[in-house]
């Protein structure tokens, strides 16, 4: 896969996207992934989806929405830009014998033609890609007139917002990146969708990550998500005892498991979905 290029005059966003894609090559998400597995589920249902749609899922990783859409009888496509993320999604569609398939690409430059799909997905994918404008009008470039967009996108007030906000303060983002986790407010979305769309509607849920312990929370992000690696390889030692306190307090001040048996971590999303337009109408 090769990204497109974007002509700013901020931030070389082009850069920052070959700096991502390598973020998320690294480690294995397909684990993390595997902890919110629901969170398709529930978006594939909220969009209404019916057998013989065609529906796309951008920034599929491992195909978490993928699959769920494929299960509700359509024909699907992911794309992601990871060749190791859609490796595990082939062999988890073809576990269930699912009509899916997974190509590379970049979701600021979909390889797929206008108005082909009934419905485009994604699951905490498209907030992460550093040009939102692009990446939002590449969305409704994919869907029909009329169609519908679903997204998944964690709140920069939750558990996961703060995460990034506490790896921030150790390794600063790139300057002049707006932050994906704009995806996640009801504003940002009118900002981008708004004007193609003839309805959005979104909705507050939660997302609990469970672990036995607040160092075990750390621990298995730090192995397997990548910004949490390549944040940590990005500090000397004194660094990483730093960071690795602060998540482990992260975990603590939001365990909501108060009588001390294991931990779980409420974890904030908005869940939107988007009826578009009709262009010919």
């Amino acid at each position: 896969m090769t990204p497109s290029t974007t002509t700013t005059s901020g931030p070389d966003l082009a850069a920052v996207k070959n700096k991502q894609q390598k973020t998320w090559s690294s480690g294995d998400y397909s684990v993390i992934a595997t902890r919110i597995v629901l969170q398709s589920e529930l978006l594939a249902e909220a969009v209404d989806l019916r057998p013989g749609q065609r529906v796309l899922d951008v920034a599929c990783g491992s195909g978490n929405a993928a699959i769920a859409a494929a299960r509700s009888g359509t024909h699907v496509v992911g794309i992601d830009y990871v060749p190791e993320l859609l490796a595990r999604a082939r062999e988890r569609a073809a576990i269930e014998g699912l009509d899916v398939e997974f190509q590379a690409g970049d979701a600021e430059n979909l390889p797929v033609p206008d108005g082909s799909f009934d419905a485009v997905l994604s699951v905490f994918g498209t907030m992460f890609a550093p040009d939102h404008v692009r990446t939002a009008t590449e969305m409704i470039r994919a869907a029909r007139p009329g169609g519908v967009l679903g997204l998944v996108s964690w709140t920069p007030d939750g558990f996961i917002g703060e995460m990034f906000r506490t790896i921030s303060g150790h390794v600063p983002p790139p300057q002049g990146v707006r932050s994906g986790l704009l995806w996640g407010t009801e504003a940002h979305l009118d900002e981008l969708f708004g004007a193609a769309a003839a309805e959005i509607r979104s909705v507050r849920r939660t997302a609990v990550f469970r672990f036995a312990t607040p160092g075990e929370f750390t621990a298995t992000f730090r192995r397997w998500y990548g910004p949490t690696l390549t944040a940590f390889e990005a500090l000397d030692d004194a660094g990483q005892t730093a960071l690795a306190a602060d998540l482990d307090d992260l975990a603590r001040r939001w365990n909501r498991n108060l009588d001390g048996n294991g931990v779980a971590l409420p974890s904030t999303y908005l869940e939107s979905v988007i009826t578009l337009r009709d262009r010919n109408a």
